[in-house]
């Protein structure tokens, strides 16, 4: 197992980071939504449908509202409100699983849900790679949730003890979660003295970081939730040793279109 996530990460990575950081425009978007597309192919089989036809039906569907997405920039701003108003009725949803897996247990609703979870994380990337700092504040976020996976992984292992989520996740804790804000905390303010940022702009930083790393755990527990339900142990297994693209992205799914917006209210990084 172990050798097949080395292989897999060596395949991947530079493929992710050439097309991250060398597409831009149209292709930077086709990328990302290839990317898009694959999870929302291992989606449908959360939504409970197994059958090859209706999944990429559900696929093509998301594709094309991509496209539409694309055409139509100007919807932009209400793909990030809806996410950010999705991401927060999903904090309620984790925390009261299982019983509010009656108002989502529909094959129907949970593909809409799909469609609030996938396409605010395409559009929040494409948004960014239009913006001045377009690689940097792509990095910043995934560094942001990288930290917290690594800070709450180390801290949940040394202190661990109170569940965070037991009847969604029962691996992660308390302790984790708080490892893991400070240290995303830490580097947005080892960032803050390097880019020399006033302290107005430090107590902004600070709590919009925490909603993002907030929220990108609340992304693990939602696809983690609906696997559950599902009865699934991994999306999928087109990454072998690594589950399927939906167990690589669920924080991200959340954090991008936060992250996204957060800037866009307070004017960072925008033209």
């Amino acid at each position: 197992m172990l050798k097949q996530r080395i292989l897999t990460a060596l395949v991947l990575l530079p493929v992710a980071l050439g097309g991250f950081f060398l597409l831009d425009g149209a292709a930077f978007a086709l990328f990302i939504g290839l990317v898009v597309t694959l999870g929302a192919w291992e989606w449908a089989r959360l939504a409970g449908y197994h059958e090859q036809p209706a999944r990429v039906g559900y696929a093509g569907v998301v594709a094309l509202l991509m496209l539409l997405l694309y055409w139509l920039p100007q919807l932009a701003g209400a793909v990030l409100l809806l996410a950010v108003l999705w991401w927060l009725l999903a904090t309620v949803m984790v925390l009261t699983y299982p019983d509010s897996a009656s108002s989502w247990g529909g094959r129907w609703r949970r593909l809409l849900i799909g469609l609030l979870i996938l396409l605010p994380a395409w559009q929040g990337l494409v948004v960014l790679k239009q913006w001045p700092l377009a690689n940097w504040l792509i990095v910043a976020v995934m560094v942001l949730v990288w930290a917290a996976d690594i800070g709450a992984y180390f801290s949940g292992k040394a202190f661990g003890k109170r569940k965070l989520a037991p009847r969604v996740s029962p691996g992660k804790s308390w302790e984790g979660f708080y490892g893991g804000l400070a240290l995303s905390l830490a580097i947005t303010f080892a960032v803050a003295i390097y880019r020399d940022w006033s302290v107005r702009e430090l107590l902004l930083a600070l709590p919009c970081a925490a909603v993002v790393v907030a929220l990108s755990v609340v992304g693990d527990l939602t696809e983690s939730m609906f696997k559950r339900e599902s009865g699934l142990k991994d999306s999928s297994n087109l990454l072998p040793g690594h589950g399927g693209v939906l167990d690589r992205i669920d924080s991200l799914t959340a954090a991008i279109p936060v992250f996204t917006a957060l800037l866009w209210a307070t004017g960072w990084g925008t033209p």
